[in-house]
Formats: C-alpha cells, sequence, structure tokens
C-alpha cells in the first residue's frame, strides 16, 4: 500500500476485530466457567445423596421425570468433562488471539513511529 493513511486504518481495523473476538473469547470463557461451577455442585449434590432412598428428577421440558442415580451421575461427569475440555479449547483461542494482538500492536507502533520521523 502506498498511501500511508490507508495502512494505518487496515493496521486499526485490523486490531479492532482481533480486539472483539478476544472479548467475545473471554465472554464464552466465563459462560463456560459458569456452567462448570453449577456442574460441580450438582455433583457435589449427588455425591450426598444415598443411592438407594433419595429420588432424582430430570427437567425435560416442562416435566420433571425421575432418572436413575447411576445414569444422573454419569451425565453430570461427562457434562463436567466436556466443560472442561471447552474450556481448554477457548484458553487456547484466546492465547493465539493475544498473540496476533500483540503482533499487530507492534506493527501500529512501528508504523506510528516511522511516520512521526518522516
Amino acid at each position: 500500500m502506498s498511501d500511508p493513511n490507508k495502512k494505518l486504518e487496515q493496521l486499526s481495523l485490523q486490531f479492532s476485530n482481533h480486539q472483539q473476538s478476544l472479548n467475545d473469547l473471554i465472554t464464552s470463557r466465563s459462560t463456560l466457567e459458569t456452567q462448570l461451577q453449577e456442574n460441580k455442585i450438582v455433583e457435589q449434590e449427588l455425591a450426598e445423596l444415598s443411592t438407594s432412598t433419595d429420588k432424582i428428577y430430570k427437567l425435560t421440558g416442562p416435566v420433571l421425570l425421575p432418572q436413575e442415580f447411576h445414569e444422573a451421575k454419569l451425565n453430570v461427569d461427562k457434562r463436567i468433562e466436556f466443560i472442561s475440555e471447552e474450556i481448554k479449547r477457548v484458553e487456547k483461542k484466546i492465547d493465539n488471539e493475544e498473540v496476533e494482538m500483540d503482533k499487530i500492536r507492534s506493527e501500529l507502533i512501528a508504523f506510528r513511529t516511522q511516520q512521526a520521523q518522516a
């Protein structure tokens, strides 16, 4: 690009896009963390129940349906495992986005320094 203003505008736009993407990823991470904590609370509550006497119900639409203890425990364990993997995936994306933002930030600083010296 020959026009310095266009290059500056392009770098600024890229930086803003990465910043928005990072904010979205952080929001996703926060949501997943909340879900993980909720499922851990359910896991603790299931651990306090005795398998033979206590009844467990699952909300399906507007109806509560009975559910077997081992099935409920398995569902919660799988959900915790899934959410933990999703958190790792999102954290990796966050790290990649931060690296990209650092590259663009460096380019912006170098470009502005070059423009100030010219």
